[in-house]
């Protein structure tokens, strides 16, 4: 949890400091990840024996989603993502291409072929990482009273 914690408050500096407004309003905080690993919901990155990134995966349990102004490509069950954060010493090495891949991952050993995930409007690292890893841009939804970005990505059913 604290090594958790310290990657959560880098990224939260990194969006101030990137002008952003996502993740500036006491959210994510420590409350929310103890939720997120007490539900079984949290999942790291390591590197050997180190936490390097983190994210929280959970099966369709997102009610804001219901909400969304725009459509989502299905109606099928989904994988959803939040808060995910890689350490400043580990950035610049594609390793959110690799906590996407290892979400994509998990939805397929669950059966699911859909995924869902939101972002600021001007969280552009994210934004970015979403058009390369394939996301469609679906509609907004509402968190906290501010707007964010919806977006799905249908996998392929082998």
């Amino acid at each position: 949890m604290p090594e958790i914690w310290a990657i959560l408050q880098q990224a939260i500096i990194r969006r101030k400091n990137d002008g952003s407004e996502q993740w500036q309003d006491g959210y994510p905080n420590p409350d929310v990840v103890k939720k997120d690993i007490d539900l079984g919901h949290g999942y790291v990155l390591t590197d050997n024996n180190t936490i390097i990134g983190y994210t929280a995966i959970l099966i369709n349990d997102e009610p804001e989603y219901a909400k969304i102004i725009g459509k989502w490509l299905s109606d099928d069950d989904f994988v959803v993502f939040h808060r995910v954060a890689l350490s400043e010493n580990y950035l610049g090495k594609g390793l959110a291409k690799k906590i996407f891949e290892y979400i994509e991952d998990f939805a397929l050993s669950n059966n699911i072929y859909s995924i869902k995930a939101d972002t600021n409007f001007d969280n552009l690292a994210m934004l970015k990482i979403f058009e390369k890893a394939g996301y469609k841009y679906c509609g907004k939804v509402y968190f906290r009273g501010g707007e964010r970005k919806a977006f799905e990505k249908v996998l392929t059913r082998s």
